[in-house]
């Protein structure tokens, strides 16, 4: 028996909720430890059901977003940390039970993430060619359950969505396959999948106005450089009033996405001028139309196949309020796709909150509570929530971190109010979760596994003069982590 005496929290989810968690609790620990009675030292043990770690990072954002190798960088020199023990390849619920972890860890963090899409919810939404983005997304970035292959014979598609994700899909449907190959990690399969795509006119409808759509600048900024595509937009969507300018500018990234826009209504002007061109002067083959205040109400079918997409007119105030206007378009299309929102995963023990799509917390604070709201809601002791778990598909990666902090300080005034300054899991053997789960016959993944897979990963995109290939077979990444 290798019984110790430093605080042990169990996190659920590798992604980036949980290991900033994770970090932070060991900094603010470091910092305010001893004033709160808890010591210094903690074992963090990070469960991912995945056999790699880095969630949304590695497999929820667009392949050719810059910034991720950044962030999923900085993950990994987090979790190159003694103090930090990562346990891929555990399933949560299946692998190991919430008691099991009671009785193990002083108090167990949620950080899981979303795999799911919102329904649809409009006539025509079961026909053949409606297509969730989550299920896309997971195609194109290789996740170890998602598909191999993806139908990509329409030649007129539509993305409905007013946000990153939906920016994401349609820019990965104009997408040049070679482009993207030389700039990203794309496996073969997605590579092959968008050089036969056969999309050649493209209608992103997102339901309110300029002002209030929730892109970032970057993922502008990105649409803008698509080779071989000309961008399409309505010159009415951009006559904004003053109020709703007067509105938007009062919040920073507000007025920087609408001054992109208008950035963007430039650049559409001048492809349409100079012939239909791309964004370098290129003739362009592939027509991306940005539709405002556009609120599709039916798929319609034929066959049970996709034929078109019934969009209604919207207008929207300047406080985002948006007023259907009874005008009604039709637009030929054999997809559609949409982004409307994630529906973050449940945990098995734990109360879902349905409406708000996150787990059942007191307040937003990220106590986890017995019941989703009323009077009757109890906090049950030892049991946190973060990151989308906590607050629903809503924010950013930074959103994530700020997040943390809170449920850490949280957590850290809990522990030191419990027993034995916050001691209380019954087995303190840093090696009995191990056991139990090598008596199950789980071989989780630890951090050197991760390596394993990581340096052959560099090594196959090497061969390619690229710096980074993913390998998307769970089989094929368990072998390489346990040789």
């Amino acid at each position: 028996m290798s019984e110790t005496n430093e605080l042990r929290i169990a996190v659920i989810g590798a992604g980036p909720a949980g290991v900033y968690s994770s970090d932070i609790f060991l900094r603010q620990l470091g910092k305010l430890g001893e004033e709160l009675g808890l010591g210094t030292k903690a074992r963090i043990d990070l469960f991912e059901k995945l056999p790699v770690p880095f969630g949304l990072v590695r497999y929820g954002v667009a392949p050719d977003h810059p910034s991720i190798k950044f962030i999923a960088s900085a993950l990994e020199k987090t979790l190159d940390n003694p103090d930090i023990h990562l346990y891929c390849d555990v399933e949560f619920g299946k692998d190991v039970t919430l008691d099991e972890l009671l009785e193990r860890y002083d108090a167990v963090l949620f950080a899981t993430g979303a795999v799911e899409d919102k329904p649809l919810g409009l006539p025509g939404s079961d026909l053949d060619g409606v297509y969730g983005a989550a299920k896309f997304v997971e195609w194109y970035d290789g996740y170890p359950t998602g598909a191999r292959e993806w139908p990509l014979d329409a030649e007129e598609v539509a993305v409905i969505g007013g946000g990153n994700v939906a920016m994401d899909v349609a820019r990965e449907l104009m997408r040049n396959a070679d482009d993207l190959k030389a700039k990203t990690d794309i496996p073969d399969n997605v590579y092959e999948g968008i050089k036969a795509n056969k999309a050649k006119t493209l209608h992103l409808f997102i339901r309110r106005g300029v002002a209030q759509a929730k892109f970032s600048v970057q993922e502008l900024r990105e649409m803008e450089k698509l080779p071989g595509v000309q961008l399409i937009i309505n010159e009415d969507d951009f006559d904004l009033d003053d109020d709703t300018i007067e509105e938007a500018g009062k919040d920073k990234l507000t007025r920087q996405m609408v001054e992109e826009l208008f950035t963007i209504r430039e650049m559409a002007e001048d492809m349409e001028d100079d012939g239909d061109t791309d964004f370098e002067g290129n003739p362009a083959d592939r027509k991306y139309y940005i539709h405002f205040n556009s609120a599709p109400v039916e798929v319609l079918g034929e066959d049970g196949k996709v034929k078109a997409i019934r969009v209604e007119k919207t207008t929207t105030s300047a406080d985002g309020k948006m007023t259907r206007t009874g005008e009604f378009e039709e637009y030929p299309v054999q997809a559609v796709y949409h982004a409307i929102g994630y529906k973050p995963a449940t945990a098995p023990g734990i109360e879902y909150d349905e409406r708000r799509a996150h787990l059942a917390n007191a307040n937003g604070d990220g106590r986890i509570t017995t019941e989703a709201s009323g009077e009757g809601a109890q906090v049950r002791e030892r049991l946190y929530a973060t990151g989308w778990a906590k607050r629903g598909p809503v924010g950013l990666i930074g959103s994530t971190k700020s997040d943390a902090l809170l449920i850490v300080t949280n957590m850290l005034e809990d522990l030191s109010k419990a027993a034995e300054g916050g001691r209380v899991a019954a087995d303190r053997d840093p090696e009995s979760i191990d056991r139990l789960l090598a008596s199950r016959g789980v071989k989780p993944i630890d951090f050197a596994g991760w390596k394993k897979v990581d340096a052959f990963e560099r090594a196959e995109g090497a061969k390619e003069g690229r710096e980074h290939k993913k390998v998307i077979d769970p089989e094929q990444m368990r072998a390489l982590a346990h040789a």
